[in-house]
């Protein structure tokens, strides 16, 4: 049970527009804070519980230089989920659109 566990709490974290965009940016490399920000719309506060929810999920890992903080792709398994998932979000649309 604790595999499906970990698999559906990566799924979740996942399962959110911002942190997807968030992670796909991240695929580029180390990214600070002050650059995520940049990104998004959102408060920096409401960012932060974003970025919380990735590394809680094993997805990214953070890195402290002097006052800023750095996130990165923890695994680069992600890259290959990621693109699993667009591949498979593409085939859906095209036979939703074949309808």
């Amino acid at each position: 049970m604790f595999k499906e566990e970990s698999i559906a709490k990566i799924f979740k974290a996942l399962g959110h527009p911002l942190r997807i965009k968030i992670v796909k940016y991240l695929l580029d490399g180390e990214k600070c804070v002050c650059e995520l920000n940049q990104l998004v719309e959102y408060s920096q506060p409401n960012l932060s519980q974003h970025l919380k929810i990735l590394k809680d999920a094993g997805i990214v890992e953070a890195n402290k230089v002097g006052l800023n903080i750095y996130y990165r792709i923890k695994n680069e398994l992600v890259k290959s989920l990621i693109e699993s998932a667009q591949e498979l979000a593409a085939a859906n649309l095209k036979a939703f659109v074949e309808e």
